[in-house]
C-alpha cells in the first residue's frame, strides 16, 4: 500500500480522475474540490506533475496550442487510479472510525 497522500497530491489526482486536464483548469479544480482551502500556484502544480509523472501515477496526454501557448494535458495512469483509490479507501477507513467514536460521545437519552 502506498504512503499516505499531501493533500495537493491527492486534489491534484481527483482533478485529473474526470479526465486529462491542463494546468490552469487543474488549478481552478483543485480550489473548487477543496471549497478554496487549497490554491495552487502554477510552479507547485508543474513540479507536483514532474514529480507525479516520475512516480508513474500521470502522463502527458496531449499538447495543444491556444491563442499562441502551449497547453501540456495530463492524465492519471491506471496506477494513478490504483493510488487514487487507494488513498480514498484509507481515508474512508479514517473517517469512519471517527465517526464511531464521535457517536459514541452523544449522550443517549433515556
Amino acid at each position: 500500500m502506498p504512503p499516505p497522500m499531501r493533500e495537493p497530491t491527492f486534489l491534484i489526482l481527483t482533478a485529473l480522475a474526470a479526465g486529462p486536464r491542463y494546468g490552469y483548469a487543474i488549478i481552478q479544480d483543485v480550489t473548487t474540490l477543496s471549497q478554496g482551502r487549497t490554491s495552487l500556484l502554477p510552479g507547485t502544480l508543474y513540479t507536483a506533475l514532474d514529480r507525479l509523472a516520475a512516480q508513474g501515477l500521470v502522463e502527458l496526454d496531449r499538447e495543444e496550442t491556444v491563442d499562441g501557448r502551449l497547453r501540456r494535458y495530463y492524465r492519471l495512469t491506471q496506477d494513478g487510479v490504483a493510488d487514487l483509490q487507494a488513498e480514498t479507501a484509507r481515508l474512508r477507513e479514517l473517517t469512519t472510525a471517527a465517526e464511531h467514536r464521535l457517536r459514541a460521545l452523544r449522550p443517549r437519552t433515556a
